[in-house]
């Protein structure tokens, strides 16, 4: 395994009411990540994911699709240096 990464992720489209959070808990937890996933009043899906930054990328990659019934018209990705303030455990829907 990598180095320990940490990276927030926010999620452009339509991406709320189609499954979006639910099926990135799964793809996270099958990749081994924690963190969390949430949408946000703007009608965006924020999340932040912590594990090896090989595995994030490949999450960051699957996020760029989403679900099939979801439009991702964009991915912002904010790589954050403290690794130490992670969340642990499992990745979770806020």
């Amino acid at each position: 395994m990598g180095i320990m990464s940490r990276a927030r992720l926010t999620v452009s489209g339509r991406v709320q009411g189609v499954f979006y959070r639910q099926t990135t808990r799964e793809k996270a937890r099958a990749l081994g990540l924690s963190g969390w996933v949430m949408n946000m009043p703007d009608g965006t899906v924020e999340a932040e994911a912590c594990g090896p930054r090989e595995r994030i990328e490949e999450l960051i990659a699957w996020c760029k699709q989403g679900p099939p019934s979801a439009t991702v018209s964009d991915v912002r990705v904010e790589w954050i240096d403290d690794v130490d303030a992670a969340p642990s455990g499992r990745f979770e829907i806020k």
